[in-house]
């Protein structure tokens, strides 16, 4: 569904390389999480995938198109099938949980009557109709961020990029919210694409998990190898001794 065809990406600024010949196929219906530490290339990655950044050399492919190939019409379509969920939630505080999530309807001018039915719907999907006429500062964390999601499906996407999606929030929110995110994959079928700092999240909910290190993708493994050190890219076993000591 997404390919990276041997892609690299230069910022001519700084010369700096963010990405180095990355080859990868995330497939359809998959959770497939990214992890790295700090400038490890993640975000460049991600953006990809929307549009946001071009490769410098290679190409990225998603559903049989390139995406630097398309024109602004054709990007502009694409996205549409591409939610996204950040850290820091991104909800228009003016606005209330129902305009938050009708936001992306409104837009595309959909009819108001349509509008309500599809974010009631996505707001029972993540559990928090009742708050349909709150503001976001009279919610919690997890709260926030499952408006976000809500906001992220009402446009029934094929696929939903999640940057750091619980990076801002405590461990028990944490986990409720990799819960939903499986629960979105399992019953919506929305492949999602996670970007991560700790390995402990992309193992609870990823299928495979790919390692990068300065730009490099040095390991892709399915979450039941991690029990497997031996198995493992050293680069990949650094990752989760950091992790023991942390914890």
């Amino acid at each position: 569904m997404i390919r990276f065809k041997n892609v690299s990406k230069v910022y001519k600024k700084n010369n700096l390389k963010a990405l180095e010949a990355i080859d990868l196929e995330i497939r359809e219906g998959e959770i497939f999480g990214f992890i790295g530490q700090s400038g490890a290339g993640k975000s460049t990655l991600i953006r990809m995938i929307n549009g946001l950044e071009n490769a410098s050399q290679g190409e990225v492919i998603i559903e049989g198109n390139t995406i630097d190939g398309l024109n602004k019409n054709e990007l502009l379509r694409l996205r549409k099938k591409i939610g996204m969920i950040f850290q820091n939630f991104n909800l228009i505080n003016s606005r209330t949980v129902y305009k938050n999530v009708a936001y992306p309807l409104e837009i595309i001018g959909m009819a108001e009557d349509q509008i309500k039915e599809k974010v009631f719907e996505s707001l029972t999907v993540v559990g928090i109709e009742s708050k349909i006429n709150d503001y976001p500062n009279q919610l919690s964390g997890g709260e926030k961020q499952r408006v976000a999601i809500a906001r992220s499906i009402v446009n029934e996407p094929k696929i939903l990029l999640c940057d750091e999606a619980t990076s801002a929030l405590d461990p028990n929110t944490t986990q409720s919210i990799l819960k939903l995110l499986k629960r979105v994959n399992k019953t919506l079928g929305i492949t999602i694409v996670l970007i991560t700092h700790e390995m402990k999240v992309a193992e609870s909910i990823c299928h495979r998990i790919g390692v990068l290190e300065k730009g490099k993708l040095i390991d892709v493994v399915k979450k039941e190898k991690l029990i497997n050190l031996s198995d493992l890219h050293p680069g990949t076993r650094a990752l989760l001794a950091v992790e023991e000591c942390i914890v």
